[in-house]
């Protein structure tokens, strides 16, 4: 990992050490007064790391799982002049999201939430004997009749958010506030979504030590691969 780079390889480590306390590349250029473009190379090496991380170690969730679809982004369409609305029907990009009770969480973009999109991600992700909890979207609809026989929803258009006995949808909820958040300080990650978004997904309920530990095994890894 440090063998080829062009700065020592304590710097290197004062900017893994950074980029865990979630300081953006122009916070850590000032800091330890290096080049932006050095600063930047390197938060992307990691992200790269991340995002290869990410991808390959979920491959099915089983047991109590939340399914949720959020929305980033804002994009007016020339010629539109109205009040752009929140949510489902906007044009802004939708993102879908598995979270697995134990604390996993996987996200996928997607071109829309309707049920065709939704349900072979679903397939994919999420064991047939899990339990599944949704909200009442209708591209939910279907998963009994697929196999997915343990499916609750709550009804947020009535303001039902929980029905007791664990059916609700709070943890992925959770996530997209995290993610929402953090992305607001970078000014929506117009560029390299899908690597800040693998990145949130990292970082939800880590603490700086843990991330360090995890970011120097996935480099170490990635470096092996390349």
């Amino acid at each position: 990992m440090f063998k080829q780079a062009k700065i020592s390889k304590h710097r290197i480590e004062k900017i893994i050490e950074c980029f865990c306390l979630d300081l953006t590349a122009t916070q850590t250029h000032k800091l330890l007064g290096l080049n932006r473009k050095t600063v930047n190379a390197w938060y992307l090496h990691f992200r790269l790391a991340i995002y290869w991380q990410q991808i390959n170690e979920f491959k099915k969730f089983v047991g109590e799982i939340e399914l949720d679809e959020s929305y980033f982004g804002r994009k007016r369409i020339r010629g539109f002049h109205g009040k752009l609305k929140k949510g489902r029907g906007t044009v802004k990009q939708p993102v879908f999201g598995v979270f697995e009770r134990n604390g996993r969480v996987y996200t996928e973009i997607i071109p829309d939430c309707k049920r065709k999109t939704l349900q072979p991600i679903i397939q994919g992700k999420v064991g047939i004997e899990s339990v599944i909890y949704t909200d009442g979207w209708r591209g939910y609809s279907g998963l009994v009749d697929v196999g997915y026989d343990k499916h609750f929803r709550v009804n947020h258009g009535a303001n039902e958010f929980s029905k007791g006995n664990g059916v609700h949808i709070n943890g992925i909820e959770s996530f997209w506030s995290f993610t929402k958040r953090r992305l607001a300080k970078f000014n929506g990650t117009k560029r390299n979504f899908d690597l800040h978004l693998k990145e949130c997904e990292w970082r939800w309920k880590r603490d700086e030590r843990e991330l360090h530990e995890t970011l120097v095994l996935i480099l170490k890894k990635f470096a092996k691969i390349n």
